[in-house]
């Protein structure tokens, strides 16, 4: 099945995932709140990165910076002069574009032949090439309402300035436009008490490099991860929670040798930036994406940073195409030479083998928490009609279902059945996340699990009281099994275990 995202955002604004921020004031515009639901499904997601990279190998620290940072960080790092967009407004509607994302424009020239006169007109379309020009042109209303031959294409469409997307209006000339938020510390708006919100968190990893080098003392390669807040004054957010001025991000910085550093058979920067490729590829199929919607895209030179030796996005197939999961870049030794420069201190790393010093060169795998959460989502949300009724179902990764395990009673009116239900509950929540419900007929119930991707639902019926024993439900399979209600924390367990292992 096709999934868009007018039904992913209907699920989570129906289910309690994602809702749009401050609605009773009419919203505003490309912020988002997550619901009781999604603030799990997030949780998981960025608590799965965490493992995957902290607790799961023994060559990467944690790090939580602080969001305001001192100026001349973003200084150094070059974000105060060139972290710009190219701005256009348009002078007709007053929309506002980057003209970076603005559609190619074609001109096509139209030759009139009515009444034996002949006049050109020059027609402008939003295309991608030439073809799709001219098709567009051929099979708009106007085209064919007139009598054969009443229009005729004169030579090949060409190239032209950009227009306007909404209104086809002329747009200004651009203006760079800086991304960062800007706000001040303490009680008086001056410049001298300019700070910012940080627009990544990659530069708090730089500016604590000697610190945690040196506290954890760590030997190259290794890296620094962490996960946190980042804001940038985006000209044109949207799609929903994939590009947004507030967003989350998963990032790690990987330090190495640089690649004539390195003794024979040693790994080099460009193996690490290898191994980095693989490893952040493989943790998304890990947790359920579909090896067919996901596609490593290498930058080309045009695309490269210019202190950058190589960088590949980690691309997914969104309801909106293709675009961007995650960069992997070797961003060389640009960073840590800036901050040397700009603050004074020697950053360098001593190479006792060697016996010298010199600045490492840094891999960065840089994800964001929101476009992976809605990755995950698009990836394991299907419709399916059984036994004659639509169901609609996330097929989350265990690790990752919000819920872990729901807990009906089958009668909500025979109060044995109830306490029994609640009681289980109660002892299942010490294990995992799992919720009581007895709101609704078993039926309907089982289907709002499986809505919101929650793996396993038990319940708690006549037989139970007589021979102990109570139904675990499987959210993929649909299939029911009888178990003693001392094994439910048991079964479920060693199934979340044995996903994680996955």
């Amino acid at each position: 099945m096709t999934v868009t995202m007018d039904a992913i955002v209907s699920l989570c604004k129906r289910r309690g995932v994602i809702f749009q921020s401050s609605e009773i004031y009419g919203g505003l515009a490309s912020t988002w709140d997550y619901g009781p639901i999604g603030v799990e499904l997030k949780r998981n997601v960025k608590e799965a990165w965490w493992r995957a990279l902290i607790y799961e190998r023994d060559d990467i620290e944690g790090l939580d910076a602080a969001i305001l940072m001192h100026p001349q960080v973003w200084v150094a790092s070059g974000h105060v002069s060139s972290f710009t967009d190219p701005l256009v407004d348009c002078k007709q509607c007053k929309k506002r574009w980057r003209q970076d994302h603005l559609p190619k424009t074609f001109a096509v020239a139209l030759v009139s032949t009515e009444d034996s006169e002949s006049s050109v007109t020059i027609a402008r379309v939003l295309a991608e090439d030439a073809d799709e020009a001219l098709k567009k042109i051929k099979s708009t209303k106007e085209w064919g309402s007139k009598p054969k031959g009443y229009w005729q294409v004169e030579g090949e469409p060409q190239l032209a300035d950009p227009v306007c997307p909404e209104c086809g209006g002329e747009l200004t000339e651009p203006r760079l436009f800086n991304l960062m938020f800007k706000t001040f510390v303490g009680p008086v708006e001056e410049e001298a008490a300019v700070v910012y919100l940080r627009p990544e968190t990659a530069q708090g990893i730089f500016v604590n490099f000697e610190n945690v080098l040196t506290t954890m003392r760590r030997k190259l390669p290794f890296g620094i991860a962490q996960i946190g807040k980042s804001f940038r004054n985006e000209i044109t957010p949207g799609n929903f929670i994939f590009r947004t001025r507030e967003f989350e991000q998963m990032e790690l910085e990987y330090f190495c040798k640089p690649g004539e550093k390195c003794k024979p058979g040693e790994p080099t920067d460009m193996d690490w930036w290898e191994h980095w490729k693989a490893e952040r590829l493989n943790w998304y199929k890990r947790f359920g994406i579909r090896a067919e919607n996901l596609r490593l895209r290498e930058h080309g030179p045009d695309e490269l940073a210019h202190y950058a030796k190589g960088c590949v996005d980690v691309e997914y197939r969104f309801p909106i195409g293709w675009s961007e999961l995650e960069g992997i870049a070797n961003r060389t030794d640009y960073d840590l030479s800036q901050h040397m420069r700009h603050s004074g201190r020697d950053l360098r790393y001593y190479d006792q083998e060697r016996g010298e010093h010199y600045i490492p060169y840094v891999i960065e795998p840089s994800a964001g928490a929101d476009r992976a959460t809605l990755a995950f989502l698009c990836d394991a949300y299907r419709e399916e009609i059984v036994e004659g009724r639509e169901r609609r179902v996330l097929s989350l990764h265990y690790a990752l279902a919000p819920i872990k395990c729901a807990v009906f009673p089958l009668l909500k009116n025979r109060p044995e059945l109830v306490e029994v239900a609640q009681k289980l509950a109660r002892d299942l929540k010490r294990s995992f996340f799992t919720v009581y419900d007895d709101t609704a007929a078993i039926g309907k119930l089982y289907r709002r699990q499986d809505e919101i991707g929650t793996p396993f639902c038990v319940t708690v019926d006549v037989d139970t009281m007589t021979d102990g024993q109570v139904t675990l439900r499987d959210r993929d399979t649909m299939l029911q099994e009888r178990l003693p209600i001392e094994k439910v924390r048991d079964v479920i367990t060693e199934r979340l275990r044995q996903a994680w292992k996955g």
